[in-house]
């Protein structure tokens, strides 16, 4: 049988050379996704920035940094033990928003790597993440710290790292929003988990 590992190998390769959209001609990596192939927690972004690009890794630059420090503060889990990846696997010029087209066009392969992993929980960073993955068209605001069920997956909108470093007053936030996802993992009920107490701020939509 095809380990986890194996399987994420063989999609990496096959998008490496990736020219199904445009974004093929300005990126200079596709940057496919990192991490435990075996996750029980997996981190989904919008697309990569210039630093993921470059380095061809998803979260290398300033909110890759403060999702690590968040992770081994709140959660008490190293990187390595998550698995992150984007939305889009290549660089929008000048990091503009994604179109719907490359939405469409790069979506199958995070379905795939959702597939491959079977994550206890898909953590989605922003409002691009979450409405691929749930269809769901309000904003993150307002479904953040909710849990969505999504085909055979449980969703968890969350604000972007990246929020915090644009907007300082949205720090405490971020912080929430992982402080919560820990109170989720830790409780009785929790999906998957065998029936107890109710689960804190479980909203099951």
């Amino acid at each position: 049988m095809t380990s986890n590992a194996g399987e994420l190998a063989e999609m990496a390769e096959a998008l490496r050379g990736c020219e199904r959209c445009a974004l093929h001609e300005t990126r200079t990596h596709v940057v496919v996704g990192a991490g435990s192939p075996d996750a029980a927690i997996m981190f989904v972004g919008e697309a990569p920035g210039h630093n993921e690009d470059v380095q061809g890794q998803p979260f290398v630059g300033a909110a890759g940094k403060l999702l690590d420090e968040l992770l081994r503060e709140i959660l008490g889990i190293p990187r390595e033990d998550v698995y992150i990846a984007n939305v889009l696997k290549c660089r929008p010029p000048e990091n503009r928003d994604p179109t719907p087209l490359e939405i469409d066009t790069c979506k199958p392969f995070l379905l795939r790597q959702v597939e491959i992993i079977a994550p206890r929980i898909i953590c989605t960073l922003g409002n691009f993440a979450t409405r691929a993955l749930t269809d769901r068209r309000e904003g993150i605001t307002k479904l953040r710290r909710k849990v969505i069920r999504a085909g055979g997956s449980y969703v968890y909108p969350m604000f972007h790292p990246a929020a915090a470093l644009h907007r300082g007053d949205l720090y405490e936030d971020v912080r929430l929003d992982f402080l919560t996802l820990k109170q989720l993992l830790d409780s009785p009920g929790f999906p998957g988990d065998a029936p107890g107490p109710e689960t804190p701020q479980m909203e099951l939509f």
